[in-house]
Order: C-alpha cells, then structure tokens, then sequence
C-alpha cells in the first residue's frame, strides 16, 4: 500500500495505567479525531477467535509484546478504513519501542506529534490494581503489572530520545481534566487552526 495517510496523527505514548484511553476520550470529544489502540486492536482480534488471535492470547498473557508486523498490520487496516471520515488520529499506545515507529512512518505517515502522558510508577500499580476489580482482563494482576511497566520502561527511553522534536510530555498525575488543559495547548493549535 504506496498510499500515506494524510491528515494528522497523534501518537500517544505512556505506561499502562497512566490515563492515555481516559485522555483519548477527551480528545475525541473535542477534536473529533479516531481513537486507535494498538491495545484495543489486538484484544479485538484475540476475542474474535482467529488462529492471529489465539497466537496473539499466550503472547499477551505472558505480558510480553506482540509481533512489531501484526500489530502494524491491524493499525493499517484500521486507520485506511476510518479515514474517508476522520480529521485525524490518535493512536494510543503505539509505538512500543523505536523500530515501531520507524516502521509506522515507512508504512503509514509521518507522526504530526508525540504525547508522552507521564505518571510515576507507583500510580501506575495503584491505577491498575483499582482497574482489576473490575476489567476481567487477564492482564490486570499485580506481577503482570509489574512486567507490562518493566517492559514499558525498558523500550520508552529510545522513543523519547528519537521523536524528542516531537514529544510532549504531559504529567498526569493530577485530576483528569487538569491533564486535559495541558493537552489542548499543544492540540489546539494543529487542529483548531483547521476549523
């Protein structure tokens, strides 16, 4: 697929639990953009039964990261459907580590910017145990948690050094809708310039 997609994409980036899903609904609220996560993606494809999705199940489960193509692949064909409709994109949770990005520009386009949504770890643990109650997803256990953040932490540094003239670190540690009025300094100007 030669074609790129050519309106604005927003990678947001940050461990699990920092708030990035309750972020992106406030985004597309706002700016009406698609909200994507890479997280959503294969979960989708794991309950649908396929034989990529009970290969994407044991990968998961074992809280390490899926295969760098299928998940590129389910957010190309996500995104080229979604976009004679969107404004823009919010893929959340993506990329992982520097050669996925790398390869979501080769094949997709250029990120417009990068968010970092920032919490320190232990509130990272604390947001995810409290989501445990009740999510029923396999991953939300204290030692996979643990994992998913070591993981997480392990891969973030090269992202944040190699999109640096992109990245927007937002501290979300206080209230959601404070988080929020730090986010549309740096959305406003892309996409309100636009209406």
């Amino acid at each position: 697929m030669a074609q790129k997609i050519n309106v604005p994409i927003i990678w947001v980036l940050g461990g699990p639990g920092s708030g990035k899903g309750t972020q992106c609904d406030k985004m597309v609220a706002k700016y009406g953009l698609t909200h994507l996560s890479s997280g959503d993606l294969l979960r989708n494809e794991v309950s649908s039964g396929s034989s990529r999705g009970k290969e994407l199940s044991a990968v998961m489960e074992r809280g390490e990261l899926v295969s760098k193509q299928i998940v590129l692949d389910l957010l190309k064909e996500a995104m080229f459907k979604s976009l004679p409709n969107s404004k823009g994109f919010l893929i959340d949770g993506y990329p992982r580590e520097k050669e996925q990005g790398v390869l979501f520009e080769q094949q997709i386009g250029a990120a417009t910017l990068v968010l970092f949504i920032d919490a320190a770890e232990e509130t990272l643990v604390k947001r995810l145990l409290g989501r445990a109650l009740t999510s029923g997803r396999a991953d939300d256990n204290e030692e996979t948690i643990k994992k998913r953040i070591h993981t997480f932490n392990s891969n973030n540094d090269e992202i944040v050094n190699a999109y640096k003239n992109k990245l927007k670190r937002i501290n979300s540690e206080p209230a959601p809708d404070v988080v929020f009025k730090e986010i549309e300094k740096h959305l406003d100007p892309i996409f309100l310039s636009k209406l």
